[in-house]
């Protein structure tokens, strides 16, 4: 999942915002007036991309390559593209893009793929869908926002049958890494996947040579992940284009913790 800062793992890929916790769902009080909804135009889609855009190259700096002013990729044509809009102002404030398994075999690759070798994923593949691009509008990371998008996820998930989710958790490395790799450390005793779902970076950050021992929690966003129930595959991959270090996630609807599968699989749209 290509994912940067959101109010709470980008899965493409999950983001990390180091400086906001994660809203226990209890916890959310909506300051806006949201809808979310599946992008059904061109237009949409335009919208989306400019959020992208906003969060990713204007806020944190990643080198993006395509049309002025908006994030746009080969993957972009293949995905469904979920948004949550201020019906106040009916802005775009938040975003995910998902790729159905269907549409990853036309385009012959998950987005992961480059940043991975998944061969061990595989079997699981005919009912995976990869998460990507999700950010939020920075006047908007409050909870309520990715609250929205997580269930509208569910919809789509329950609506076609689909398993499993994978994306990057991408944690930012402004100190170069040393948090990274000290997070991996910490991760790796409590939430690596079983062996037979492990994947393996093709430029691994150099976790060995960068830990320092420090203490290292889980960010906001990373922790909401890993407190439904999703693993890391393995040590972080190092995305140099967005500077950050991606830990490949994985989410199994069967691995859902009981606790928020009443929030994340409540009624929501299914496209």
């Amino acid at each position: 999942m290509r994912e940067l800062p959101t109010p709470t793992l980008p899965l493409a890929s999950f983001a990390v915002d180091t400086r906001r916790r994660l809203p226990r769902s209890e916890d959310v009080v909506p300051q806006h007036n949201l809808s979310v909804a599946w992008a059904h135009s061109d237009e949409a889609l335009r919208e989306a991309q400019r959020l992208r855009y906003r969060v990713f190259a204007e806020e944190m700096g990643a080198q993006l390559s395509g049309p002025a002013g908006l994030d746009v990729d080969a993957f972009d044509a293949y995905c469904d593209h979920l948004l949550v809009r201020d019906l106040d102002t009916l802005k775009v404030v938040g975003t995910y893009r998902v790729l159905p398994p269907h549409r990853a075999a036309q385009i012959g690759r998950l987005y992961s793929e480059g940043e991975f070798d998944i061969s061990r994923l595989t079997h699981l593949r005919p009912k995976m869908v990869e998460l990507g691009r999700s950010c939020v509008h920075p006047d908007y990371r409050n909870g309520a926002v990715i609250m929205s998008l997580w269930g509208g996820l569910a919809g789509y998930m329950k609506k076609h049958g689909y398993e499993t989710m994978l994306g990057c958790a991408s944690v930012p490395m402004g100190d170069g890494g040393h948090y990274a790799a000290n997070l991996y450390y910490a991760l790796r005793e409590t939430s690596l996947t079983e062996p037979e779902y492990r994947a393996f970076a093709h430029t691994p950050l150099p976790v060995d040579e960068l830990r320092t021992g420090a203490d290292a929690s889980a960010p906001p966003l990373v922790k909401g992940y890993l407190r439904i129930g999703a693993k890391i595959c393995g040590a972080p991959a190092w995305d140099p284009h967005f500077n950050t270090a991606d830990f490949l996630t994985l989410l199994r609807l069967t691995d859902i913790n009981a606790r928020y599968a009443r929030h994340f699989m409540g009624d929501a749209p299914a496209r």
